[in-house]
């Protein structure tokens, strides 16, 4: 059981980060604001040539900084044409989506079946030799500097002057505009610092997930990272636990594989009725589609209250500015 808890709390994280990264990018975004649907292909983007350069530089770093800057490219060109041309936010970011899902898969046709040597685990001394609960210290220097990142976005979000004002921004742009802020330059801030967040989760699911490429590597974790704006309500922490709560779900599948024996072991000592349920529950199809299932129930738990939704959703979001 203590192999499968490791393997489980390991795997959680992994799968958690690009959600939080990209979840978070989304909710600075709107929190400006600005709806922004092109998360999965800006994911896909990042993920593509990030792997691309660290493939042809041999450098990890290089690749994210690529994966990065390459977020920030199409968030700029999103927020010009949703910004500055008031083009629906809606059908620019499905149709951003679609073009980079098909351009990311042309251009990674050939890293198919390839791999880099990407980031390898830092284990922090003594905090990583506790049972169980060492994986925790067990990561990538990119991903303890992506954690360090996140916290530091949602103290600044809450914290700071220009924190406050990029909410105000997405709560009353007319307001801000009147005492003196540049609204249009605010959200396009937002929306590329939104971009680079998306971009760096692609990177860390290419360069640390699986340290490889393939056509739609991300597997739909842009569309889970807008739901999960919603359902932690606009708000970085509930993101968070959001984030674990479906990377725990994502990752079940993984866990119960690596695990195997254990599972087995509980199988065979259960009753027929419950061994049957228990097999149904941890079959590999069901575990996979388990977290899209609960991001459907929770979407629908969450709408049957729309006033808590609209008391703490930007009051502007979706909403073109022509100050």
């Amino acid at each position: 059981m203590d192999i499968f808890l490791t393997s489980l709390i390991a795997s959680v994280l992994l799968a958690a980060m690009p959600l939080v990264l990209a979840g978070m990018g989304e909710l600075i975004t709107e929190k400006a604001g600005v709806l922004n649907l092109g998360v999965e292909g800006m994911m896909l983007m990042g993920a593509v040539s990030s792997f691309a350069v660290a493939l042809w530089s041999g450098s990890a770093w290089l690749g994210v900084l690529a994966g990065v800057c390459v977020g920030m490219l199409f968030a700029a060109l999103f927020a010009f044409l949703v910004v500055r041309l008031l083009t629906n936010q809606v059908a620019t970011g499905l149709a951003l989506t679609i073009l980079t899902t098909g351009l990311s898969a042309l251009l990674g046709i050939k890293f198919v079946g390839q791999s880099v040597t990407g980031f390898t685990a830092l284990p922090i001394p003594f905090l990583a030799d506790v049972p169980v609960l060492g994986e925790v210290f067990k990561q990538s220097l990119l991903a303890y500097l992506s954690i360090a990142l996140v916290v530091f976005l949602a103290w600044w979000l809450y914290h700071t002057p220009s924190g406050l004002l990029l909410r105000a921004v997405g709560e009353s742009p007319n307001s801000a505009h009147a005492i003196g802020f540049d609204v249009v330059k605010v959200r396009y801030g937002a929306t590329i610092l939104g971009g680079a967040l998306s971009g760096l989760a692609g990177a860390f699911i290419s360069l640390v997930q699986f340290k490889a490429w393939q056509e739609g590597i991300t597997g739909g974790v842009g569309w889970i990272a807008v739901a999960l704006v919603v359902f932690a309500t606009w708000h970085p922490s509930r993101l968070i636990f959001g984030a674990l709560l479906f990377g725990l779900m994502r990752s079940m599948g993984f866990a119960v594989q690596a695990a195997n024996a254990s599972v087995q072991d509980i199988l065979d000592h259960s009753a027929s009725f419950a061994s049957g349920v228990l097999g149904f529950l941890t079959n590999a199809q069901v575990l996979n589609a388990l977290p899209y299932m609960a991001t459907v129930v929770i979407l629908c738990w969450i709408s049957r209250d729309w006033q808590k939704i609209k008391l703490n959703a930007p009051a502007s979001l979706g909403q073109p500015y022509n100050g």
